[in-house]
């Protein structure tokens, strides 16, 4: 049994961020309940002592907030102006970054000893691209690399930038690594045991496999489409995953409303296998079980979640339900039951 939680927009009827219980037995979500109230928590992340931390907002105000365990409030941290999109985070060196897409910036916090939240640098983007979407920069994603620099993609700028860190939470520029015009990364996640990247770009579909050299120093190597070849309608890819032995990457589609899944192969390249149906409108969030035998796909329109029954060894999806409502879910965090 493990615990699975929601992080929502708050437009309709959503209160804030809720969790379940998922029973990898059975593959069944049961006992829906809210945990915080908060007003559009749409992304979270819990640090290794249980802490729990979710984009906030409050009116015209947004920012990120700190929960107890027990989902106390700590603190939160607001500006004017909207709220980001994305939580990372360094336990190593208590470090939380967030990426805000509206305004082109990734702010750094350090936790403090009691869980709450100190605001200690911003990155400034500055740029655009030819997309409509791309008016200027839209910072996506902020997080850690393995070697523990700092990634962040821009989905304005078609840029994925690397920071040399420290605990104080300074950062120093290293690199730049430049998509093809028009692309748009939005996330990243790395391979677990060889020296790639997969980063999936929402505004033409595709996934870039990269080199990741270290230090900060990505090169390319693979671009894979996420759609079948005779589709021509809208879409936009979110989320991205990767299994804990590596072999398996899942993506999902906004628009064409399906999961695309790939095997990664010995010679480094990836090969799409499925494209699923999702059995939802708008699937934004996908999360593997703490098992990985399980696969869940949040739906941000029509409030429900999916669970697939994964096969180990082909990756290939089974649906097993759609019909567990949670409104406006569009992140998903395991947590195992201790």
């Amino acid at each position: 049994m493990e615990e699975i939680y929601f992080g929502t927009y708050t437009k309709r009827q959503s209160q804030g961020i809720y969790k379940a219980d998922f029973d990898n037995e059975t593959g069944q979500l049961s006992n829906l309940q809210l945990v915080v109230s908060q007003q559009n928590p749409t992304y979270l992340t819990f640090s290794s002592d249980d802490c729990l931390y979710s984009i906030a907002s409050d009116k015209n105000q947004g920012g990120a907030a700190s929960y107890t365990p027990d989902f106390q409030p700590l603190n939160q941290i607001l500006e004017e102006g909207p709220a980001p999109c994305y939580l990372g985070s360094d336990d190593k060196r208590g470090l939380l970054f967030s990426a805000n897409y509206h305004t082109g910036q990734a702010l750094i916090y350090k936790r403090q000893a009691d869980g709450q939240l100190e605001l200690v640098n911003r990155i400034v983007h500055q740029g655009s691209g030819p997309h409509a979407n791309q008016s200027h920069a839209r910072i996506h994603f902020s997080d850690i690399s393995p070697d523990r620099y700092l990634i962040t993609c821009d989905l304005g700028t078609d840029e994925l930038t690397s920071y040399a860190i420290n605990e104080t939470g300074l950062v120093q520029p290293i690199d730049n690594y430049q998509f093809p015009s028009g692309s748009g990364p939005r996330h990243l996640t790395f391979h677990p045991i060889f020296k790639h990247a997969f980063v999936v770009c929402e505004l033409d579909s595709t996934v870039h496999n990269l080199i990741y050299q270290g230090c900060g120093n990505f090169e390319a190597y693979q671009t894979i489409t996420t759609l079948p070849d005779d589709y021509s309608g809208f879409n936009a890819p979110a989320a991205i995953e990767v299994t804990s032995d590596g072999w398996f990457i899942y993506v999902s589609n906004r628009g064409h409303n399906s999961i695309a899944c790939y095997r990664f192969i010995l010679d480094g390249y990836i090969h799409l296998i499925d494209i699923v149906p999702s059995h939802g409108q708008t699937p934004r969030d996908i999360c593997l079980t703490a098992d990985e035998k399980y696969l869940l796909v949040a739906h941000q329109v029509s409030d429900n979640v999916t669970v697939f029954q994964r096969h180990p060894e082909t990756g290939r999806l089974t649906e097993l339900s759609h019909d567990f409502q949670v409104s406006e879910s569009v992140c998903l965090v395991n947590r195992p039951k201790s």
